[in-house]
C-alpha cells in the first residue's frame, strides 16, 4: 500500500516542480522584457533631457541687444519695442531695421544648433497685444479680436523676415505662428501695459518627423 503511494507521489511531485519551474521561467522572461522596455524608455527621456539642456545652452547666445531671456516662463522676448498703432499689425518702417537684425541673430543661433538624426525643432513666434487702460472691459468684450490681432502681428514679423531672405531650414525647423491676444503668462501690468505690444520666441526640440511646411495657429 505504501509502495503504491510512493509510486504516485514522486511523479506528481516532479510534475508540480516542472510546472513551477515553467511558471517562474515565464515570469522571469516577462519581468526581463518589462525591465528592458523601461530601460529603453528612460534612455529616451535622458536623451531628450540632454537635448533640451543643449538647446538652452545654445539659445543663451540670443541674449544681448535684441533678445532677453524670461527665466520664469522659459522663453525669449524680443527686446525691440514695436510701435504698432492701436488695432494695427502693420510694422512701421522705423522698427524694421532692428527687427531684421533680430531675425538674423535668431537664424544664426538656431542654425548653429547641432544636427541630430530624428530631432526636429518647433520655432514659435508669438505675438501679444496691449489692453486699453481706459476701458477695463475691452479685452473681455473683444477677446477673439485680441487673438486675431496678436496673431496677425506675429505673422507680419515672419513675413518681414521671409521678404528679406531670413528663412528657417524646413528639414530641421517647423515654424508656428501664435497669438495670445490680451492674455498669456508673463504680461506687463499697470503703467507698462503698452509694453505688451511685443513678440516672444521659443525654440523647442521635437522627436519625430515634421512635414516641410509653415504651420499657423492661434493660441487660446
Amino acid at each position: 500500500m505504501n509502495t503504491n503511494k510512493e509510486d504516485f507521489f514522486w511523479p506528481s511531485y516532479v510534475d508540480l516542480m516542472t510546472s513551477l519551474f515553467i511558471v517562474m521561467l515565464v515570469l522571469f522572461v516577462l519581468s526581463y522584457k518589462l525591465f528592458k522596455d523601461k530601460e529603453s524608455e528612460l534612455l529616451v527621456q535622458v536623451e531628450q533631457l540632454n537635448k533640451i539642456r543643449e538647446i538652452e545652452v545654445a539659445l543663451k547666445g540670443l541674449e544681448g541687444k535684441y533678445f532677453k531671456f524670461d527665466p520664469v516662463n522659459k522663453r525669449h522676448e524680443l527686446k525691440v519695442q514695436t510701435k504698432f498703432d492701436p488695432n494695427s499689425w502693420v510694422i512701421k518702417e522705423a522698427d524694421k531695421k532692428d527687427l531684421y537684425a533680430a531675425g538674423l541673430t535668431l537664424k544664426k543661433i538656431i542654425d548653429d544648433i547641432k544636427q541630430d538624426q530624428g530631432v526636429k525643432y518647433l520655432v514659435i513666434i508669438e505675438g501679444m497685444a496691449a489692453r486699453d487702460p481706459y476701458d477695463p472691459s475691452f479685452h473681455i468684450r473683444q477677446r477673439d479680436y485680441g487673438y486675431q490681432l496678436s496673431y496677425n502681428r506675429a505673422l507680419a514679423l515672419l513675413n518681414l523676415w521671409q521678404s528679406r531672405n531670413i528663412n528657417f531650414d524646413e528639414k530641421r525647423f517647423e515654424v508656428i505662428i501664435a497669438g495670445s491676444g490680451f492674455y498669456g503668462t508673463g504680461r506687463y501690468k499697470n503703467k507698462r501695459e503698452y509694453d505688451n505690444k511685443r513678440f516672444l520666441i521659443q525654440v523647442i526640440p521635437k522627436i519625430g518627423k515634421i512635414e516641410q511646411r509653415v504651420v499657423t495657429a492661434t493660441k487660446k
